[in-house]
């Protein structure tokens, strides 16, 4: 018998679909939404961030460049994209909250704000929901102590709620992050604008590079050097301002992810999802699925030409596919961490087994998604095994419709709901308004393409 919840008021319900057809457009991309706001807020005047993601995560993200003392005007362009208009005084104009700033559920929040704080002359207390109080912050909290901030946090300094003490100016430091983060990275990298020198982070692999390439358009010089082992450093000089800018945020690429994998594993499908940011540093998932076998036509958008403001962008369509079972490495896992548990499902309709390896950091993040994914998979019929940070999926597996959990993680929550178009008979999903997280309209666009 399932140990997840049964349907209620809670809980969404998915049949499986005879076929899938239609055209998508995502919501703006999440990663890049946050970074815009947070850099408007650094920069003196005025910044348009156009198609912004709409997610209660870059909300939280608005909330707090508006407590610091920019003023933040949201505008909503079709129910899933918003228009923000940020004037702000520029880095040496903001100003000490009121209160605590309220990151909600999102990691990037807290940990990119931190890196900002870290070097403005004031205190501020940075905290979240239930969730965002079970993730690690050490990792920011001991390279932006050795830049000379302070930073305390509970449980011997590992969780939130975090206090940040910033110091002016900051020394610059020459670090390498223990573990790939893009997070980490990027708050080392804001934080390196206020120090007096040239700060430089040092990458086992390169990870999402949405902050520098944000940085060069706002007229602050990055620096990338590739070492002969993959080994990469990015190198920020302190002391230069922000420039504002206008700019348009493509669509998400995590959520396209979804609708490939749903067109990839059903037997009757075609779907075209418009304007998908295909940043090198993020499209792991769409060559991924093209190695396991998945028939995915890029259309590359002359328009979404990266011209130092925008990034690449392509419309994808994505048709039935036969997949097969690949191995992945920590560096792949690196690049496609949050597309991981969708893979995962991709893996039981491949043939043969797909094994996962150096996936412990999904532990860390809205929920524990390693073991979480491997739960909801097992009660839809899949067979799936966690060895240590490892996963191991054997695919040919006939899924069936159950009761599952997203553990109010919003990509668990679509995984699941994914995974109901193909399972025999209805998949419920247990706190299925987690996926308002990130992608507000998930729901309205399942049942869109299903029709």
């Amino acid at each position: 018998m399932s140990s997840f919840p049964e349907p209620g008021p809670d809980v969404a319900r998915v049949r499986a679909a005879q076929r899938l057809r239609g055209e998508l457009w995502l919501p703006g991309d999440k990663s890049i939404s946050h970074r815009a706001l947070m850099l408007a807020a650094l920069a003196a005047g005025e910044s348009r961030i156009e198609g912004a993601g709409d997610g209660a995560d870059v909300r939280s993200t608005a909330g707090i460049v508006a407590a610091l003392g920019a003023t933040v005007e949201r505008v909503e362009d079709d129910g899933r994209t918003v228009t923000y208009r940020v004037v702000s005084p520029g880095a040496d104009g903001l100003t000490k909250p009121y209160g605590i700033l309220d990151c909600g559920n999102s990691g990037t929040s807290l940990r990119l704000i931190a890196g900002i704080l870290a070097g403005l002359p004031m205190t501020c207390i940075l905290d979240g929901d239930a969730s965002l109080r079970g993730r690690p912050v050490a990792r920011i909290i001991e390279p932006l102590r050795s830049m000379g901030a302070e930073l305390h946090a509970r449980r011997n300094d590992s969780l939130p709620p975090l206090t940040v003490v910033g110091h002016t100016p900051l020394r610059s430091i020459d670090i390498a992050t223990p573990v790939p983060s893009a997070q980490v990275k990027s708050a080392i990298l804001l934080a390196g604008l206020r120090a007096a020198g040239r700060t430089t982070v040092r990458e086992a692999v390169a990870t999402r590079d949405h902050t520098e390439r944000m940085l060069r358009a706002r007229g602050v010089p990055v620096e990338r050097e590739d070492a002969r082992d993959g080994r990469v450093a990015w190198t920020v000089q302190g002391g230069i301002s922000v420039q504002t800018v206008d700019e348009r945020v493509p669509g998400d690429v995590s959520a396209a992810a979804f609708w490939l994998v749903a067109g990839a594993i059903h037997p009757d499908a075609e779907l075209t999802i418009r304007n998908v940011g295909v940043n090198p540093t993020r499209r792991a998932v769409i060559d991924i699925l093209r190695s396991m076998g998945a028939d995915i036509e890029e259309r590359p958008l002359a328009e979404g030409a990266d011209d130092g403001v925008g990034e690449p962008v392509a419309d994808l369509v994505v048709r039935s596919s036969e997949l097969r079972g690949v191995a992945l490495g920590p560096a792949d896992v690196a690049a496609a961490i949050d597309e991981i548990p969708i893979l995962c499902l991709a893996a039981t309709a491949a043939r043969g087994t797909t094994v996962i390896r150096g996936a412990g950091e999904l532990r860390h993040k809205e929920s524990d998604r390693l073991g979480g994914i491997a739960a909801g998979l097992r009660a839809l019929g899949g067979r799936i095994e966690i060895d240590g940070d490892d996963l191991h999926v054997e695919g040919g597996t006939r899924l069936r419709g159950t009761a599952t959990d997203s553990l109010n993680d919003h990509r668990l929550a679509m995984t699941f709901s994914v995974a109901g178009l193909v399972a025999a008979g209805e998949t419920t999903i247990g706190r299925p308004g987690a996926a308002a997280v990130s992608y507000p309209g998930f729901f309205d666009d399942l049942e869109r393409v299903r029709a």
